[in-house]
């Protein structure tokens, strides 16, 4: 049977809203403005408020009130599903009264809102392809990201021809709430951010758009001020899992190579996982002269981590500061490591922050951005064997056990698989070593197995990834070098 989709996502927009039954005409008419008045009955069951969106793009784009670029689309979805969305003042005023009497609670209804809001990609991020894989180190996890849309290249085309504004400055300032999109912008319109002080400055909690992992989510700066890791880094980030309790929160590192994809805006991400660096145990402790109520030690993982543990905030920064300021000024030559070099710093810190019962935890990533001759991308980035794989930056994510893969590998795969079996193929030449060597280790492959063994290859080829990220390697000379460091920073006797 037919039914007007208008008037059922009205009647969804007062079920899941503040509007009332009174409104119904007002919203109609709202609706009717921004899809067309023409195509509004159709054979629609659904009463899902995102499936409903969905169909009135459709009808919209009959009536000729939307472009045929995705751009477009998702400008118009977000403007629909905006009706249901409180205004920011309201939203801040309800989470905060909630917070009071039960602060998971305050965190569980906001992010419910934003995937029944459309602004997690709830649908999308079902699309990515999800494993684990067990390691020496633990089960690392695996995601060849396929949510993202791919650019339009008519939305290109056409944004080329668009005046500049540079408003908002970047997709993390809080200007980008309610923000309409472009061509060359994402939709913004249903989006909201939390505001909260963290040192007596504004700041802002949202979830991520196309999210990695459970509650992903990101903690911004008011301003749009460029990324910066310092000891004030530190004591955000314990307030922050301090406030949102059951969340972590970790910071991209501040150097190019080693850093995220956007150094420009100060942020944090965070969200409600247990990633395998958690897991992984401490392998050597260390006692650091005059922090005798601060354990530390160095942790079983193939990045070089020294992981903080107190009930004392204020005492972690400190040590967490002594820790950073004097691996700023660290060299080993003997293991390639170099502090700085032509006037430009190479050592920095990936910081994540956890709290468990009354302790806080630091986790401290060590990190050199340096290239050479024979490692133009990085040394301590994914080496030439292995970018068939993984080329990009080593980031706070992938640091700590996900991989992002790109989405190329999906289809890559499948044709790796296709050879393994012997079958004709168009396997890209770049992963013909790494299959070769699969084939003569697996001569058990077959039609069954073919799906597990690559994935479980693909694992093995991460964690040497993180391995190649590793500043201090996990061989004896690589261990040895990095007590060297602590004992530079100063261990007790």
């Amino acid at each position: 049977m037919k039914v007007d989709v208008v008037t059922r996502f009205v009647d969804g927009v007062i079920a899941n809203s503040d509007y009332t039954q009174m409104d119904k005409p007002y919203l109609y008419n709202r609706v009717l403005a921004l899809v067309g008045e023409g195509e509004l009955e159709q054979e629609v069951e659904t009463t899902d408020l995102i499936a409903l969106k969905d169909e009135l793009l459709t009808i919209a784009a009959k009536n000729g009130k939307v472009g045929e670029t995705q751009n477009e689309r998702d400008n118009l979805g977000a403007e629909l599903m905006n009706f249901i969305m409180p205004a920011p003042s309201v939203l801040n005023q309800r989470f905060w009264q909630t917070y009071e009497t039960d602060k998971q609670k305050a965190i569980a209804d906001f992010y419910a809102l934003s995937k029944q809001n459309d602004y997690i990609k709830t649908k999308a991020i079902a699309k990515n392809i999800a494993y684990s894989v067990p390691t020496q180190y633990g089960d690392i996890e695996i995601t060849i990201n396929l949510s993202k849309p791919e650019k339009d290249p008519k939305a290109i085309a056409a944004a080329k021809k668009m005046k500049q504004t540079g408003y908002p400055k970047c997709q993390l300032c809080i200007e980008n709430e309610g923000y309409q999109g472009r061509l060359d912008y994402p939709a913004r319109a249903n989006h909201r951010i939390i505001r909260f002080d963290l040192g007596n400055k504004t700041w802002g909690f949202q979830y991520s758009p196309y999210a990695y992992f459970n509650e992903h989510c990101i903690f911004l700066d008011g301003k749009h001020e460029p990324m910066a890791i310092t000891n004030k880094t530190f004591s955000q980030l314990l307030a922050i899992v301090d406030r949102f309790p059951g969340y972590f929160a970790g910071s991209n590192a501040d150097l190019p190579i080693v850093g995220g994809s956007i150094l420009t805006h100060e942020h944090y991400q965070g969200g409600n996982h247990e990633f395998a660096m958690q897991k992984a145990p401490i392998e050597k402790a260390l006692h650091f002269a005059g922090f005798a109520d601060v354990e530390v030690g160095i942790v079983k993982w193939p990045m070089s981590v020294i992981r903080l543990r107190a009930k004392d905030q204020a005492r972690l920064v400190e040590l967490a500061s002594k820790i950073l300021d004097k691996w700023r000024t660290y060299s080993d030559e003997s293991v390639d490591v170099l502090a700085s070099s032509n006037g430009e710093p190479h050592h920095t810190i990936t910081p994540i922050a956890r709290k468990s019962g009354a302790e806080f935890e630091l986790d401290l990533v060590l990190r050199d951005n340096q290239t050479s001759a024979e490692y133009p991308d990085g040394i301590f980035h994914p080496h030439q064997d292995v970018q068939h794989i993984k080329k990009e930056n080593i980031g706070l994510i992938e640091v700590m056990g996900l991989a992002i893969l790109p989405p190329r590998l999906k289809d890559e795969l499948t044709e790796v698989e296709k050879y393994l079996l012997g079958k004709p193929n168009q396997m890209a030449d770049y992963h013909a070593k790494w299959a070769e060597k699969i084939k003569a280790d697996h001569p058990e492959v077959s039609e069954q197995n073919v799906d597990n063994l690559v994935k479980a290859e693909v694992g093995k080829v991460f964690a040497r990834v993180l391995e190649d990220a590793g500043v201090f390697k996990r061989d004896q000379k690589g261990q040895a070098a990095f007590v060297r460091f602590a004992e530079f920073v100063g261990l007790e006797g």
